[in-house]
């Protein structure tokens, strides 16, 4: 067994059926020492219960688990809960009890923190969310990630979890900070042109193969800052989706030469007020 995904839907969280059961079956089963790929979706009620009795779990069944390369805590549609209302917990110690994790995805951000933020071998962290504390993009720009690959995190909206500044993102594109990242994910963000214009000329896109800006709220501003960079010509690719561009920026963007996305163009309203991210309740 490469993978497994353990979810309990409604029936089963009213009828007393816990995520812990599932997984310490899971960990009693042979297969589990095999497995590579663990997905945890709705955990019952995440709206209201948080997921700190999974992390004390996997922690305590560590030795079980002697394969596991990559794991999702949270994958749940927004059917079952909204992204706002999935209530996470400290999810450091995972990375401690996990030394040869190489994927760590995490979905919703309330009661969310990553202490120790350490991992020697993770080349995958990927936090998805409609607004992310500073307190967690601060213990990553603070924490150690030597081997680190892929950073993506959705940075959100103040109303959801986003209560940082420009001041709490900038550590993060720090060079050496990240030796081995080849992919930055900076994206779903109401500050998306401030970030946008900070990053463009930033030394660490000498060694990125993917920036990743899409899916905030974008316009010429930030754009006129990226498409005047000769690091953001070296780029592989340079994903702006879901922006607030105006008709004449995409066309400089489409007569660029460059590989750039820049689908799923918004409304470009002159008001600040109307333009949202594309993921934040």
């Amino acid at each position: 067994m490469s993978e497994c995904k353990l979810s309990i839907d409604y029936d089963q969280y009213e009828n007393g059926v816990k995520i812990v059961d599932l997984i310490e079956e899971l960990a009693g089963k042979d297969e589990s020492l095999q497995l590579e790929s663990l997905i945890i979706g709705d955990w019952g009620g995440a709206y209201e219960n948080d997921s700190s009795e999974i992390v004390e779990a996997l922690v305590r069944l560590k030795d079980r688990f002697p394969q596991l390369r990559s794991l999702f805590i949270g994958d749940m549609s927004y059917e079952e809960c909204e992204v706002s209302w999935i209530n996470q917990s400290n999810l450091g110690p995972i990375l401690s009890a996990y030394p040869e994790l190489r994927s760590f995805t995490i979905k919703g951000s309330t009661g969310l923190s990553l202490e120790p933020a350490h991992h020697e071998k993770l080349e995958e962290l990927t936090i998805i969310c409609g607004g992310l504390g500073k307190d967690v993009i601060t213990s990553i720009s603070n924490g150690s990630f030597k081997s680190l690959k892929k950073l993506e995190l959705y940075l959100g909206v103040e109303e959801y979890g986003f209560d940082g500044s420009l001041d709490d993102v900038l550590p993060l594109i720090e060079l050496g900070k990240f030796p081995q990242l080849t992919y930055l994910g900076l994206k779903d963000s109401e500050i998306q042109d401030e970030i946008a214009i900070a990053v463009a000329n930033a030394p660490i896109l000498d060694q990125l193969h993917t920036l990743d800006l899409s899916m905030g709220t974008l316009t010429d501003k930030g754009a006129e800052a990226l498409i005047h960079s000769e690091k953001v010509k070296k780029l592989d690719l340079l994903d702006l989706s879901y922006h607030y561009m105006s008709d004449e920026m995409v066309n400089r963007w489409e007569q660029s030469g460059l590989n750039v996305d820049i689908s799923d163009q918004q409304d470009a309203d002159d008001d600040e007020d109307y333009r949202y991210p594309s993921l934040t309740e």
